[in-house]
Formats: C-alpha cells, sequence, structure tokens
C-alpha cells in the first residue's frame, strides 16, 4: 500500500507552517521562472528549431499533475542526504546562473551560450523544488519518471551552444548529402557532390542548415519524452520509443530531402511552398507516428498488467508543525534563490548600456591621412552597415594606392574602430577579429612562423601587434591589428573560449569602462617596404595618443 499526493489546496497550508522562508521561496522562485520566461520566448518565436518550447510550460504542468495521478508514489525521506541534494542543487543553479551571467557581460543576454546555461540554472532550481516537494511532509510530487521528464521538458528546450550546434547540423547536412547523392545513383539519377551541394544535370541543390534535420530532431526527442511519460509504463516500452525518436526523424528527414533533390531534378521550383510545405508535412507525420507507436505500447501494456495497489489517502495536514529540517531546508532553498534573484539584478543593471558620456569621441577618419602626397585614396562609405553587429558608429576606413618606380602596385589599408568608456565589453570588440571575420569573406588564412611582431618605425618601434596573412586565390594581404583599451594595447585573447571570455570580464570589468580602439592595417607588401613609408609614419603619429 502506497500513499496517495496530498491535493494541491493543501500547499498554502504547508507552505504557512513551514514558516516564512517558504513563502520567501515560493516568491523567489516564481520570479525566477517569470524572468527566465520572458527571456527565452522571444528565442522560441525566431528559432524554428526551438518553436516546440511553447509546449513545455503546458506539458510541464500537465505531467506534474500525471506523475501524481498514475506514476508509482514514491515519496523521500526528509533526511539530511535527501535535504543536501536539495541544497547541492541550488548550489549548481547558482554557480551556473553566475557563469551565465559573466558570459552575458562578455557577449550579449541573448546569445545561445548564455541562455543555455540560464535554461540550465533554472531547470537546476526546478529540479531542486521539485525533490523538496517529494519529501514525506509534503507529499506533492512523486519521485517518479513522469515528474522527471516534466523536468526535462524545460532542458529539451534550451538552445544548443553554438560549438555543438554547428557540429551537430554539419554532421547532419554532409550525412543527408551523402545518403540523397547514393539514392540518386540508385535511380539512374546522375548527380555529384561538392561539400554540402548536389549538382544535377539541370541544377544545383543545396542542403542547407534549415534542412540539416535539426529541428526536426529536436522535436521529435521532445514528443518522444513526453509521450514516453504520459502513455508508457514499462521500461521496455519507454526506452523503445526513446530509441526511435530521433532515428524517426532522420530517416524522415532523408526522405524529405530526397523528395525535394528529385522534384527540383524535374525542373520544379522547391524554393518556398514545397521547401516548407514538406518540411511542416514531415514533423507532422512524424509526431503522429511517435503518438501511435505510443498507443500502441499503452494498449498492449493494459492487457498485460496487473492490478494495481492500493493507495492509501494521505492524511490531512495536521496542526503540528512540520520537522525542523523541512523548516532548515526552506530557509537553505530560499537563501539560495535570493543570492539568484540578486545575482540577476545586479547583473542586468551592470550590462545595461551605459549612458552617453560626455568624453570628446574621436573623428576616426581625422586620424588617417586625407591627402597624403602622391597617393590615390577611396574612403569607405559601407561600413555604416556593420555599426549594429560592433555595437559603434564610429568607424572609418582609408585604402591608399601608389605605383613604385618599378611600376608595381602598393596598397595601404586603414581600419579604424572606436568605443566609449562602458559602450561595450572588450570581448565583444576582441570577437570580430581578422581571424573571426575575414575567413567567413572568401579569405583564407596562411600559416606563417610567429603570429606577433615588433614593427620598427623611422623614430620609434610600434606596440608588439597581431600578424597575419590572407589569401583569396587572386591576392596575399599582410594584417596588422591592434586592440586599445584605456589607451594601452591589450593582449589578443579568443572570446568564443569560455576561460578566455571569463578572465576578459574579471580583469576589464563587465562594462569595461575605459575607451576601446581598434586598428588594423593591411597591405599587399610586407613591413619592410613600408615602413620608410611617411604615409605610415604619419598615421601612427596621429594613433600614438591611443597606446599604438
Amino acid at each position: 500500500m502506497t500513499l496517495a499526493a496530498r491535493p494541491w489546496r493543501e500547499l498554502p497550508t504547508l507552505l504557512s507552517k513551514t514558516g516564512t522562508s517558504a513563502w520567501a521561496l515560493a516568491v523567489l522562485f516564481l520570479f525566477l521562472l517569470g524572468t527566465w520566461l520572458y527571456r527565452i520566448i522571444p528565442e522560441w518565436s525566431s528559432n524554428p528549431d526551438l518553436s516546440h518550447g511553447f509546449f513545455a510550460p503546458i506539458l510541464f504542468g500537465l505531467l506534474l499533475q500525471e506523475s501524481r495521478q498514475r506514476g508509482p508514489r514514491r515519496f523521500l525521506p526528509a533526511n539530511a542526504v535527501n535535504l543536501g541534494v536539495c541544497g547541492g542543487l541550488v548550489a549548481l543553479s547558482l554557480v551556473t546562473l553566475l557563469t551565465a551571467c559573466l558570459f552575458a557581460a562578455g557577449l550579449d543576454w541573448s546569445h545561445s551560450m548564455v541562455e543555455f546555461l540560464l535554461g540550465c540554472s533554472v531547470s537546476g532550481a526546478v529540479a531542486a523544488l521539485m525533490l523538496y516537494f517529494s519529501l514525506q511532509p509534503y507529499r506533492l510530487i512523486p519521485f517518479n519518471w513522469v515528474a522527471v521528464v516534466a523536468l526535462l521538458m524545460w532542458v529539451l528546450s534550451l538552445p544548443i551552444p553554438p560549438g555543438t550546434y554547428s557540429s551537430l547540423t554539419l554532421g547532419l547536412q554532409l550525412w543527408v548529402t551523402e545518403r540523397v547523392l547514393g539514392a540518386l545513383h540508385i535511380l539512374g539519377i546522375p548527380a555529384i557532390r561538392n561539400g554540402n551541394l548536389i549538382e544535377l544535370a539541370t541544377t544545383t541543390v543545396g542542403v542547407e542548415e534549415a534542412c540539416s534535420g535539426v529541428r526536426s530532431l529536436l522535436s521529435c526527442i521532445f514528443a518522444g519524452f513526453f509521450f514516453s511519460a504520459a502513455f508508457v509504463r514499462h521500461w521496455g516500452g519507454r526506452l523503445l520509443l526513446l530509441v526511435l525518436a530521433p532515428l524517426l526523424a532522420i530517416v524522415m528527414n532523408f526522405v524529405r530531402s530526397l523528395t525535394l533533390t528529385l522534384l527540383a531534378n524535374k525542373g520544379v521550383d522547391i524554393s518556398g511552398m514545397w521547401h516548407d510545405a514538406t518540411g511542416f508535412a514531415i514533423l507532422g507525420v512524424t509526431a503522429l507516428l511517435l503518438a501511435g507507436l505510443a498507443l500502441l505500447l499503452e494498449k498492449f501494456e493494459s492487457t498485460t498488467a496487473s492490478t494495481p495497489a492500493t493507495d492509501a489517502a494521505a492524511p490531512g495536514v495536521s496542526n503540528q508543525p512540520l520537522p525542523r529540517n523541512i523548516r532548515r531546508g526552506s530557509r537553505i532553498l530560499a537563501t539560495g534563490f535570493g543570492l539568484a534573484t540578486g545575482c540577476v539584478v545586479f547583473f542586468f543593471f551592470m550590462t545595461r548600456p551605459a549612458p552617453p558620456g560626455n568624453d570628446a569621441v574621436p573623428d576616426v577618419l581625422a586620424l588617417m591621412p586625407a591627402n597624403p602626397p602622391g597617393w590615390r585614396i577611396a574612403t569607405s562609405g559601407d561600413l555604416y552597415q556593420f555599426a549594429d553587429i560592433l555595437e559603434t558608429e564610429h568607424l572609418g576606413q582609408r585604402i591608399y594606392l601608389r605605383n613604385d618606380p618599378q611600376g608595381n602596385l602598393i596598397q595601404i589599408t586603414v581600419y579604424i574602430a572606436y568605443w566609449s568608456p562602458g559602450q561595450t565589453a572588450v570581448s565583444t570588440v576582441a570577437s570580430h577579429t581578422p581571424d573571426a571575420c575575414w575567413p567567413g569573406n572568401g579569405w583564407d588564412p596562411v600559416q606563417t612562423d610567429f603570429t606577433t611582431v615588433n614593427l620598427p618605425l623611422a623614430q620609434r618601434e610600434l606596440h608588439r601587434a597581431e600578424y597575419r596573412i590572407f589569401d583569396n586565390k587572386r591576392l596575399s594581404q599582410h594584417v596588422w591589428f591592434w586592440h586599445s583599451y584605456d589607451r594601452r594595447v591589450i593582449r589578443e585573447f579568443n572570446p568564443r573560449r569560455p576561460l578566455d571570455l571569463l578572465a576578459s570580464v574579471m580583469e576589464f570589468g563587465v562594462r569595461s569602462q575605459g575607451e576601446q580602439m581598434f586598428v588594423r592595417l593591411t597591405s599587399n607588401r610586407p613591413w619592410a617596404d613600408i615602413a620608410q613609408e611617411p604615409l605610415v609614419e604619419e598615421i601612427f603619429d596621429r594613433l600614438q595618443p591611443y597606446g599604438i
């Protein structure tokens, strides 16, 4: 005989008997959950891969109720071990939240890595609360598979970290492309593969990121877990459903890609209606197949299930106070949630855009000579299209051209970007170096013996510069660049590496209160050929006050 779960209506009485800390715990949790929903709902709206997230809160509530009615009624003893696990989950959630806030300071609150960590933190807090309410003095949420899957509804709705997402997408793209090519050859259709492109006799079909199958894979795994908890009761059936869900998603996406490729081979325009219709159809058919399998498993189990054990009615809430360790546990959880709330509020205010300062902003074009003798000049006028990405409008670039005595072209390009104190994080500026931006625009890095170099001028030596060579199959460019913070050049680091990113936040602060400047000089000639040019001397004389 097992105890039945207490009715939800007894929760206010139980909280009152626990003390003020229990009510504080409830209020703080609702605040954190509401803040998380405010943050993640726009991501569910804008990211098609996560559109199933809208179902997460609804299915979470349904499965919690289902766990109380149909799942095993396992309520845990309120001993030191279980209360310690609750406290450990809150501590882990708090550390994850702090890490997410540090990443937000270095990137942005909308970055997928930040949202993933925030979601993991919230999921940890939910897990701690569910475990706490599964203790025998409360008996509100049984500790069973259905309750665990209710928690997973939140986890499976989180954005995937960018590195993992890119690897998964690329792997699926190449897998689908290769299998579609094999199917075409079996059908006698001539085709060749070039990466994720399939070249047919009359057209070329590309398996893009949106067609990789990530969306159907995530949605099917989400649905598979839900169906395993809502309909299936035996572990064999649950395991079968969870294994088939991703396999079915991958196979159905292959069917969709092959269908679109065959249509394209027949001269049908597969963009627009055909592309979207097949995508929605595959999602719908896959979900129906999973649901049908779950119902079949449920029907089979109902014919072989034994008579369930009788549940004993849950006793009502007595007038006796709850055990002391329960009250102590609520204080620990409330303290953890309070620290989490303080962390969120602190970093929210610290990462707000700084108000416009009174310091004079330099005219970046004035730092580049406008009429040097003997040079032809072109000033780039399209840089402002990158202002939102770079988080600054203070951008400038000039290209200087002339011929040497032998008639060979000398080209020098100077690019300067400036950020006022507090305008953006150091890691934001560091994420827009040639290493990050040039390869995506057709430039291939060339291996060099060194990546930093001391550059001598006639009158002085410049601060040590980062050095690269890039090639685009037509010409090569020598690239030197500097990142100045508070008028001193700082070392280059990779903000895509978590440890480097966190180190930058710890060293330069959340808002990076020093002014920042990024300077890049590129040329088709090595430094020895241009170092004695008066133009180069004049450029760096003007940049010297900024530490370069």
